[in-house]
């Protein structure tokens, strides 16, 4: 990856929608040349997709709750289980394994309190190894998705 692709790359994840024009215009290369370095990128999996950021509360998920969980066991099947049942929540926007305690962070979109405590309740902690979930809610959120540094 060269100073080129670089460039490309934080100009794209800022804006998604920049057109090969544009990019042309700001690495001093073609168009053409930008749609190849831009295929080329995805295709290696350095570019992983485009997407639409959309704001939770406009669509009726006032409330946001990050959550730790702590597992009774860490084996192999005890893991993946979880993960795979976290991955099949549509609430669940983020979710990390971590070293040290707790062992994941999980961020979850709810409509209000109400709908986050049922979830946990009836939903995360009936998944496999969890010993304990501890929740704090988002009072705002200050960096969301921000862009990966790039450039020297």
């Amino acid at each position: 990856m060269d100073a080129i692709d670089r460039k490309i790359l934080s100009l794209a994840q800022n804006n998604a929608r920049i057109t090969a024009a544009e990019l042309a215009h700001h690495t001093g290369t073609s168009s053409s040349t930008c749609l190849r370095r831009l295929r080329a990128l995805e295709n290696q999996g350095v570019i992983e997709g485009f997407h639409t950021r959309v704001n939770p509360a406009k669509v009726g998920f006032d409330t946001q709750v990050i959550a730790f969980i702590t597992l009774d066991r860490e084996d192999r099947a005890t893991v993946a289980a979880l993960e795979d049942g976290l991955a099949k929540l549509p609430q669940v926007v983020m979710a990390e394994r971590l070293f040290g305690d707790p062992d994941f962070l999980v961020r979850i979109l709810a409509r209000d309190l109400a709908d986050y405590q049922r979830l946990r309740d009836e939903q995360l902690s009936e998944l496999p190894g969890v010993a304990r979930i501890t929740s704090t809610m988002v009072m705002r959120t200050i960096v969301a998705d921000g862009p990966i540094p790039l450039e020297d």
